[in-house]
């Protein structure tokens, strides 16, 4: 097949061969098990466009629902995050996330910054069974490849969030058309700003036990009215 051909993306519609050419030379080029990819528009809301698996699904929901993990530091700094091992000392800046990890059949976990120019679109979240160091090589390596599918990953976001029939599979988990949805809602029942319905979403979704997403369908379905919460 012709390479330039490979790297040309099929219709809208074949959304699994798209977002499997995204992660798999991650898991074909490092000693890794499993990987997702999000991405950020310029309201800094996040679309996940791939996992590898239903472990690096959880662990990208995790991160989302808790507003904390390495994908965030990763965000805010444009550099890498290392967590060769998870223990009582690995994640004292994100005690929640760090405690759910562990609970789970994660060993590392590695996040890395998807760039377009100076500016930080997105991560890649790769995860180990075992605990283990990323060696230079390894660290090389995922840089290239994370430079090279960013442009990819972004357009992807933005076909699956002008695409109504997208359908969210466990491996393809979430443009997160519902949240942003949902927080649109609760921002006039409010009457708040999209950041703080945001944090309220994310606050009542903690507090019960619940997904974002399953908060936010009950908000779309009219079953939930913020303004009839006591404040979080």
């Amino acid at each position: 097949m012709d390479e330039s051909a490979a790297q040309e993306d099929p219709p809208i519609g074949v959304r699994s061969w798209r977002t499997t050419s995204l992660w798999s030379p991650f898991l074909t080029a490092l000693p890794i098990t499993g990987a997702s990819i999000s991405v950020l528009d310029d309201g800094q809301r996040q679309s996940t466009v791939g996992t590898s698996d239903s472990l690096a699904a959880q662990l990208d929901e995790l991160q989302f629902d808790l507003g904390e993990g390495p994908r965030w530091e990763c965000l805010a700094t444009g550099r890498p995050v290392l967590v060769p091992r998870f223990d009582e000392q690995s994640g004292a800046q994100w005690p929640m996330f760090d405690l759910a990890a562990r609970e789970l059949d994660v060993g590392a976990l590695f996040a890395f910054p998807l760039h377009l120019g100076a500016a930080v679109v997105g991560v890649v979240d790769m995860y180990r069974s075992t605990p283990g160091k990323l060696d230079n090589a390894a660290l090389v390596r995922a840089t290239a490849i994370a430079d090279g599918i960013a442009l990819r990953a972004v357009r992807l976001a933005v076909a699956g969030a002008d695409n109504e029939k997208a359908l969210d599979t466990q491996r393809n988990p979430a443009m997160r058309r519902e949240v942003h949805q949902a927080t649109g809602m609760i921002l006039f029942q409010l009457d708040t700003s999209a950041t703080e319905a945001f944090s309220r979403l994310r606050a009542h979704a903690f507090s019960s036990g619940r997904s974002m997403l399953d908060v936010s369908r009950d908000v779309l379905a009219r079953r939930l009215d913020f303004s009839e919460l006591p404040e979080e």
